[in-house]
């Protein structure tokens, strides 16, 4: 059987890389209304790769936003199921000037292929296609497989909830398989075991009813980029700590034993640092900086803007200034709680010669894998069956919305098996994804399916 798989994936290995590029040509940005026929024209593409590759049948299914592509191959209604997730929506490419080249324009160089959406997460689902394909090809199948792809997770899934729940006996399974993660590298394999939450706001300073001259009025009304920018400063201390009151509450310490076990993680913090292009590193004190994007919740800016900025010089007051504000939460945290917290905080701290509008763009919880459920020890066993090495249990930094509605509304545990890497580039210019990874993935993938029939 492992022979088999090797052959098919060995003779097809071009054919699927270029299937994934032809994916990746297409501008799926959920976040762009104009954008609304790209995105059904993606979701059609997946469903007829979904057909191709073997599945009995598959369909692009409307919801109040974007599409969810559906599909289904089952062998045996005896057999367990594994429901694969995924996302064929991507990031905004913006700003384009930064980009070495087109980001809907793939490039192979160096064994990587740039383009947006190459790691997450076009060229991650897309493994689990391929190595459904492989697995049909070869008359290996040991499990039944579904595919839910759905077209809005980069704007926080807000019709997924909604779908799932009106379509719960056509998802039924006995675990969620999930590659849109990224692991330690090709030496040291990891698995996540969780990933954060997530509360994304904007905030708008409103000053004077209109843009004004800044030598006229200068000094005599408040600029709202000086008055928000302000604001932003004092939502940190000096160890770096979030000062907004109550905003550690509900937080759960990680134990002594599992910061250990995370301490156990390949890291050199002059690469880390290199890599970047940084001198110093920056965080809460008292962690290091694999607790600090793991263990711990944050408040980032995202997003900062408000007066001139276009070409030369325009000496003006604005009127407004606005930003984009995210945290990331960890387990015990609810999304819409610290989403509240926020938006009085911001309310309650604005002096009183400006005006703050703030509301809520989306929001998800933190999610947990039990390193001793059955579909982590499948995962696991796949990675030491192909990698040679036995994965090391990580939490990741990002946030997958979807996941604690998923576990609510089918009841089952949710898998992390991603391939991508922490400097894929995710959401930045010139997005990146290894053909090693990629190929590795359509190679290990087969084996969750079967050690997990085998559990």
């Amino acid at each position: 059987m492992q022979t088999a798989w090797k052959e098919y994936q060995e003779k097809n290995q071009q054919r699927f890389l270029d299937e994934m590029l032809e994916l990746l040509r297409i501008p799926s940005i959920s976040a762009k209304s104009e954008k609304k026929e790209d995105m059904r024209k993606c979701a059609e593409l997946v469903k007829q790769r979904l057909l191709d590759s073997g599945a009995d049948k598959a369909e692009v299914m409307d919801t109040d936003g974007h599409p969810v592509v559906y599909a289904e191959k089952i062998i045996d209604p005896k057999k367990p199921t594994v429901l694969v997730y995924g996302h064929y929506d991507v990031q905004p490419p913006e700003p384009l000037e930064l980009w070495h080249s087109g980001p809907f324009d793939p490039v192979i160089k160096e064994g990587k292929v740039y383009a947006r959406g190459s790691a997450d997460d076009k060229g991650q689902f897309y493994m689990h296609v391929k190595a459904m394909e492989t697995m049909v090809n070869t008359n290996s199948m040991e499990t039944n497989i579904k595919f839910l792809i759905e077209g809005e997770e980069e704007v926080g899934s807000p019709n997924l909830g909604k779908f799932v729940a009106a379509h719960k006996d056509l998802l039924k399974a006995d675990v969620i398989l999930i590659s849109d993660s990224a692991m330690i590298g090709m030496d040291n394999p990891s698995l996540d075991i969780g990933v954060r939450g997530l509360s994304y706001i904007e905030v708008e300073v409103t000053g004077a009813n209109r843009d004004l001259h800044s030598g006229t009025y200068g000094g005599a009304v408040a600029n709202p980029i000086t008055i928000l920018c302000k604001m932003i400063a004092s939502l940190h201390d000096e160890n770096n700590n979030i000062t907004i009151p109550g905003f550690y509450d509900d937080v759960v310490e990680a134990t002594k034993e599992e910061r250990e076990l995370m301490a156990k993680a390949p890291y050199n913090e002059t690469e880390y640092k290199k890599d970047l292009g940084v001198k110093e590193l920056w965080g809460e004190k008292g962690f290091t900086t694999n607790e600090r994007t793991g263990i711990r919740p944050t408040l980032e800016v995202n997003g900062i803007w408000g007066g001139y900025t276009g070409e030369g010089a325009k000496t003006v007051l604005p009127s407004k200034a606005t930003a984009k504000i995210s945290a990331r939460l960890v387990p015990n945290q609810n999304s819409r709680r610290i989403t509240e917290m926020l938006l009085n905080h911001f309310k309650k701290i604005a002096p009183s010669y400006v005006t703050v509008h703030a509301f809520e763009h989306h929001g998800g919880e933190a999610y947990m894998t039990p390193i001793d459920s059955k579909g982590y020890q499948a995962a696991a066993k796949a990675v030491q069956t192909t990698f040679g090495k036995s994965p090391i249990p990580v939490r990741g930094g990002g946030s997958i919305p979807i996941c604690s509605i998923l576990e609510r509304e089918l009841g089952i545990k949710i898998v992390f098996m991603g391939f991508g890497l922490d400097n894929d580039n995710l959401h930045s210019p010139n997005e990146k994804y290894n053909l090693e990874n990629y190929y590795k993935g359509i190679e290990t993938i087969p084996y969750f399916h079967k050690f997990f029939a085998q559990n």
